[in-house]
């Protein structure tokens, strides 16, 4: 499972404050830890003002690159924005997002054309997020196609299928999955990921929700997920996930992260 660490973003009170005060050590400790407990890119969203986002964007890009090698994955609803901070990105890492909203794919496919950059592609349009799941595939089979005009092959785009909360549509993890199976069989290729936390809106018990949608999204096929790695019950969930399936040979991974303390009984508080 590729691991997008989802902690940098300025949602989050903790980061929105340090991004206001300009607080460098309490992003670089971020970017660290969860480079540290597996992430293989690290977001970095600025979720500021319009006015502000470019300038957040490169100052968060400019600490968390002098703080790790791990590359990025830059993620504003708005691509003009990304257009902007796209060239201080030290290297190819993954752009978060495109959809059939608002010409994005028009303005980010040309832009890492010839790249070895990658793309999460969400499965919206103007009319929305689609409750049914052919709507998705459609949604779907028009981005993999306007991306093939720019040389973008489908390995190098992550579908997202917008998982809504179960709350409000109990059919919400089901279309997921059949998404998720319907768009791999057009695009063997082709990657899918999900943010876990949406699934368990509005729900009790989010956390167990959010590791039971990690485990089956994982058995059905998810190759990414954008989550927080320093959450110990996550990552525990992951990794004990890909050692059921066959996934982590002679059980190494999850062998490894619990006798460095990363897995299995909390000690202490959780990240």
């Amino acid at each position: 499972m590729i691991i997008i660490g989802e902690k940098i973003n300025g949602t989050i009170p903790g980061v929105k404050k340090a991004i206001e005060n300009r607080d460098e050590q309490f992003i670089r400790d971020l970017a660290v830890k969860q480079v540290e407990a597996g992430a293989h890119y690290i977001d970095v969203c600025a979720s500021t003002a319009p006015e502000f986002e470019v300038q957040t964007l490169k100052w968060l890009m400019e600490i968390v690159q002098d703080a790790i090698d791990t590359p990025l994955c830059i993620d504003s609803p708005n691509p003009r924005a990304i257009e902007q901070v796209f060239k201080y990105a030290k290297e190819p890492g993954i752009i978060n997002s495109v959809s059939e909203e608002g010409g994005k794919c028009e303005v980010v496919y040309p832009m890492i054309q010839s790249t070895r950059w990658q793309v999460i592609a969400l499965t919206c349009d103007q009319k929305g997020i689609p409750s049914d799941v052919q709507a998705r595939v459609e949604i779907t089979k028009t981005m993999v196609q306007k991306a093939q005009q720019y040389d973008i092959t489908p390995d190098r785009i992550h579908i997202d299928p917008l998982v809504m909360a179960i709350s409000a549509d109990n059919q919400s993890l089901l279309n997921f999955i059949e998404t998720l199976k319907a768009v791999k069989e057009l695009y063997p290729t082709i990657k899918v990921t999900s943010g876990l936390s949406n699934i368990s809106f509005g729900m009790p018990l989010r956390k167990i929700i959010n590791q039971h949608f990690l485990t089956i999204a994982t058995y059905a096929g998810m190759d990414s997920a954008i989550l927080d790695p320093c959450n110990r019950d996550i990552l525990t969930t992951l990794l004990a996930a890909e050692a059921l399936l066959g996934r982590d040979r002679y059980c190494r991974n999850f062998s490894n992260a619990y006798r460095k303390n990363k897995i299995g009984p909390d000690r202490g508080s959780h990240n």
